[in-house]
């Protein structure tokens, strides 16, 4: 069972262990507006992947009454998520080592679980795992929400999109963008809906799974 990561003090840790990356400086105040209608009022909110921890921190800052849990497979970032924590509000916890394609995350449930920018840079196997992971975490009725550049058969692809979509194929041929019509037959069995789907800015999109009773 994975443990979080000890406290660190930026003494510790030197400015440069807080990465930064643009693209989460741009779309964390979209996301956060999806957010308000689509997060519970209460509760503890998984994110996986966290990255930086720049979304972490800023959730955490706006939604008080929540408390977040960042996590991530990379040691590297999982430094800079505790260096982002530091100074930050009590409800973000120290971040996770956690893998969504292991079957041990060190965490027994949740209220929510929020994916960011993960499906397209992870193997599909990475994918299936946070569905079979967020289905023993969550009680029904409660979100799997995902946000990044989803294709659907009904949405025209942007230029943009297939040109990164091809260059994501070339870094490693287990990359590159996923469609809706497969999250949804990968959701379904293992017990979620996609109940809603935002477009967002950049050609992204916001998609809320539900948990079935």
């Amino acid at each position: 069972m994975s443990d979080p990561i000890p406290p660190y003090t930026m003494a510790d840790l030197g400015r440069e262990a807080r990465r930064e990356a643009p693209a989460a400086a741009r779309n964390v105040r979209h996301i956060i507006a999806v957010l308000e209608d689509w997060l519970p009022a209460t509760g503890l909110v998984l994110e996986t992947s966290s990255g930086t921890g720049q979304h972490a921190r800023a959730f955490a800052e706006h939604f008080p009454a929540l408390t977040f849990q960042p996590s991530d497979p990379d040691p590297a970032a999982l430094v800079s998520i505790a260096a982002w924590r530091e100074g930050g509000p009590a409800n973000l916890l120290p971040p996770l080592d956690l893998d969504t394609a292991a079957p041990g995350w060190g965490i027994e449930a949740a209220d929510a679980v929020l994916s960011i920018n993960m499906a397209h840079i992870a193997p599909w196997a990475a994918t299936l795992g946070l569905l079979e992971g967020a289905a023993r975490l969550l009680r029904p009725g409660a979100p799997l929400i995902f946000y990044g550049p989803w294709l659907a058969a009904d949405i025209e692809t942007a230029p943009s999109n297939l040109a990164f979509d091809e260059s994501l194929r070339a870094r490693d041929p287990a990359w590159g963008l996923r469609t809706l019509e497969a999250l949804s037959a990968a959701a379904e069995p293992r017990g979620f809906a996609l109940a809603e789907r935002r477009t967002m800015p950049a050609n992204n999109l916001m998609l809320r799974l539900v948990r079935r009773g």
